[in-house]
């Protein structure tokens, strides 16, 4: 493998169906996964797909719930053998017992068009981060980052002169939701300042649906790496 060349991904937004919050994960090249895939068709071509390109079931692509968009991924039918490579660019399929919903094209070149669904092994290769469409040459996912990594994002929900205030806030708010609470002391020219912030987000998109939800009216984001 390469020199384990990362990306920072930009598009990561947490998104809710049906009652239930999907996160986009990381994921490196040689993940592999294991479920049952499904294909749409023509009562979605030319409708948009979640990553706003327009849906063209001819195309090599797929859609996946957590996958990062334009993740590369190698589709094997494991009752034929047969595989395809497909470009992550839309979400699903919604369904607990399938894993990737293929396009038209790509269903049928490992025979799967009958029978409407079929077990298969997922296996990543890499990530097309140039904003191209196609699929990327092996050389190119090569040179490409190896694994889809996240800078740390915070909600500053306080800002106090004295540190007393600071630890109220950080033992109330500390774990919420899983998060946790850091307080920064900082010296400004009006003097320390001790800020409380709420930790633990993978994107800056997470962070900002977390606080679109009513959290913390008043607070703001802040990046942590």
């Amino acid at each position: 493998m390469p020199d384990q060349k990362t990306y920072s991904h930009p598009t990561m937004r947490p998104y809710v169906i049906r009652g239930i919050r999907y996160h986009p994960h990381m994921v490196s090249v040689g993940d592999r996964f294991e479920g049952n895939a499904s294909w749409y068709g023509p009562d979605f071509h030319g409708k948009l797909t979640s990553n706003g390109e327009t849906y063209n079931m001819y195309d090599m692509t797929a859609a996946h719930k957590t996958l990062p968009m334009n993740t590369i991924v190698k589709v094997t039918n494991k009752r034929n053998g047969k595989s395809v490579v497909v470009r992550i660019n839309d979400r699903g399929p919604f369904i607990a017992t399938r894993i990737i919903d293929l396009s038209k094209t790509a269903a049928g070149k490992i025979d799967m068009i009958g029978a409407g669904t079929a077990p298969v092994m997922l296996e990543v290769l890499g990530f097309e981060v140039k904003g191209r469409k196609q699929i990327p040459t092996e050389r190119e996912l090569k040179e490409a980052p190896q694994k889809v990594t996240y800078g740390e994002f915070a909600l500053q929900i306080g800002s106090f002169s004295k540190i007393e205030g600071a630890l109220a806030t950080q033992e109330k708010y500390d774990k919420r939701d899983g998060y946790r609470t850091l307080i920064k002391d900082v010296e400004t020219q009006n003097g320390r300042i001790f800020k409380v912030l709420l930790k633990g987000f993978k994107t800056e998109e997470e962070a900002r649906d977390y606080k679109a939800q009513g959290h913390f009216q008043d607070a703001f984001i802040v990046g942590e790496g």
